[in-house]
């Protein structure tokens, strides 16, 4: 029997993709280098953070969560000698909207007007309190091109879902490096993805050893029982605290929207490599 997905993990799924091209495609790789920002990582720090402004390290660590403090601090305060948050903004707005046009070659422009807008109203109605990267992103101006206003609006969501995952995980008592040790347990490889969030082998080992200690793993790195039902309660409250935009929606502008998303979503979905630092499952689409 299949297992029961969330409606809004279920959402989640079908605009993650569309986010994350910014992360992926050459199209935003080749933007973040004309603004002046060479090497991925510099262009991925730079264009999360831009909507919060100049802002130095110690802001982005507590906000990106899982990455090590030394690997945010090798990229701020240093990207803005090299682009200022404005240019950074147009840098990532044009790279992505311009990864979607190629990757969306064959979808009705209507298609892409009207996920667009669908995700525009379910953005307006997001409560951003508590959550910082939503509300910076959420008060960005809305763009012009569709392909950039769709990917805007996927960001403002997934940026809300992100914002509500990290309270989860705080809640449930886990700090950054123990979170995705936690991750590994379940599906991914140690090696494809601690080198994608900088923590070294002594506090990757010694995260392993407090969530042993704590009845999260077992002495060989393996999740326990106890572990995996914290970790469904912790994806239960990510769920939940990002579900609250979607109560009052009829059934059928869920649907309308599910259904604009999808095809979109898939096209997407293959810019990205099948196991992912990004917490996508490989089957999602």
């Amino acid at each position: 029997m299949a297992e029961l997905v969330h409606p809004a993990r279920a959402l989640w799924w079908l605009f993650e993709p569309v986010h994350a091209v910014t992360y992926f495609a050459p199209e935003s790789r080749a933007a973040f280098e004309a603004a002046g920002l060479r090497g991925s990582w510099r262009g991925y720090f730079a264009g999360r953070a831009a909507p919060m402004g100049p802002v130095d390290a110690p802001p982005v660590i507590a906000a990106f969560f899982s990455f090590a403090p030394g690997m945010v601090g090798r990229a701020l305060p240093d990207v803005w000698s090299r682009a200022t948050p404005q240019a950074v903004l147009q840098a990532r707005l044009t790279g992505a909207a311009a990864a979607l046009e190629r990757l969306l070659e064959h979808v009705e422009p209507a298609q892409v007007e009207l996920a667009a807008g669908l995700l525009e109203r379910a953005a307006g109605r997001l409560d951003v309190g508590g959550r910082v990267l939503a509300a910076a992103n959420a008060a960005l101006p809305r763009p012009g091109n569709p392909f950039a206003r769709l990917w805007q609006a996927t960001t403002v969501m997934r940026e809300h879902r992100g914002d509500g995952h990290v309270a989860a995980l705080v809640a449930a008592g886990l700090d950054g490096c123990e979170a995705l040790v936690v991750r590994c347990s379940l599906d991914v490889r140690r090696e494809e993805l601690q080198p994608f969030r900088g923590w070294t082998d002594e506090e990757w080992d010694a995260a392993t050893e407090r969530l042993a200690e704590r009845g999260w793993l077992a002495d060989r790195g393996a999740i326990t029982e106890s572990g995996r039902i914290r970790h469904r309660a912790l994806e239960s409250a990510t769920d939940l605290a990002a579900a609250r935009v979607w109560e009052g929606y009829p059934r059928a502008e869920l649907d309308r929207l599910a259904a604009a998303l999808k095809p979109i979503s898939v096209l997407c979905r293959s810019e990205l490599p099948a196991v992912n630092p990004i917490g996508l499952p490989a089957t999602a689409a």
